[in-house]
């Protein structure tokens, strides 16, 4: 056969299959059929959020995996327990700060002044108190409080009550205020009063304990009294009417029970110092202090 004759014979004969005989890229298989087909799986553009479906939320568990094993009603008790252990308990605490003797000049006299309350982490009932006279005469203020006291956070309550002053003719106020321990441990409170007969007054109260030895202690105290009118027959002037201010060294022989001495400073301002001068009385005072402050 000439050489013409073959090349006619190799150009007509069909093709071959390579991927058949095993040479070459192999075809592709068939796509899988989508399990998501007809949904819309686009993924939410930038900035957006996927749709949540809206629905309502599951029920809140009601059985605990102890009730199949133990008692449920010995369960529910000792749950309970551990919810009072964990903030639910009652606690109470009675506080006598100053119950003091005061030397200065003209007759001697006392004060005295306390709290106590009891309750829980947020909710507190409360009781105070405090007073002053001279020794052998009735005394010249005294006063008691009843109060509610709501947690408003860590650190101070909301106190709501009424105010009953002892002295003859005594007031009777609705009380709101705030008490708590300020930043670097200052004790504060503030109280405003609205008496039975319409006596608008206010009381700002800070005291700081600067711990001198771990029994040592050095507290400084102030306290602020304003009026909105004149009350004449309680010696009282619209405006500022007392400041009273003080520093009391006490030594805890326990952490319940400190003897202490100081000096106090009272003064009067603006009417209040006339009305007590137009009594005889003066406007301002000193006084020696030495008593005992005990907790329980």
């Amino acid at each position: 056969m000439s050489a013409l004759a073959t090349i006619a014979l190799l150009l007509a004969a069909p093709q071959m299959d390579h991927a058949a005989m095993g040479h070459g890229t192999p075809a592709p298989a068939p796509a899988p059929a989508q399990e998501h087909a007809g949904h819309d799986m686009a993924a939410p553009a930038q900035g957006e959020e996927a749709e949540v479906p809206q629905g309502i939320p599951p029920a809140v568990p009601r059985d605990y995996a102890a009730d199949s094993f133990y008692d449920p009603a010995a369960v529910a008790r000792a749950r309970k327990g551990m919810e009072q252990e964990s903030g639910g308990m009652i606690f109470s605490r009675w506080m006598l700060d100053r119950a003091e003797y005061r030397a200065g000049k003209g007759r001697d006299g006392y004060h005295w002044e306390g709290e106590g309350w009891i309750g829980g982490d947020l909710n507190r009932f409360a009781i105070k108190t405090e007073g002053e006279g001279r020794f052998g005469e009735r005394a010249e203020q005294a006063e008691v409080q009843a109060l509610y006291w709501r947690a408003l956070d860590p650190w101070f309550n909301l106190e709501a009550g009424v105010r009953q002053d002892l002295q003859r003719g005594g007031r009777t106020y609705a009380v709101v205020g705030v008490d708590g321990l300020a930043p670097y441990w200052f004790e504060v409170s503030a109280q405003a009063f609205l008496s039975d007969r319409g006596d608008v007054s206010a009381r700002l109260e800070a005291s700081y304990d600067q711990r001198i030895t771990q029994r040592l202690i050095l507290q400084s105290a102030v306290e602020v009294n304003l009026s909105a009118q004149d009350v004449p027959d309680e010696h009282v002037g619209a405006g500022l009417t007392n400041v009273e201010a003080g520093l009391r060294l006490r030594y805890e022989i326990a952490r319940e029970f400190a003897p202490y001495v100081g000096i106090n400073r009272e003064k009067s301002f603006g009417r209040t110092a006339r009305f007590l001068r137009a009594e005889g009385e003066g406007a301002a005072a000193t006084t020696f202090v030495a008593g005992v402050r005990m907790w329980f």
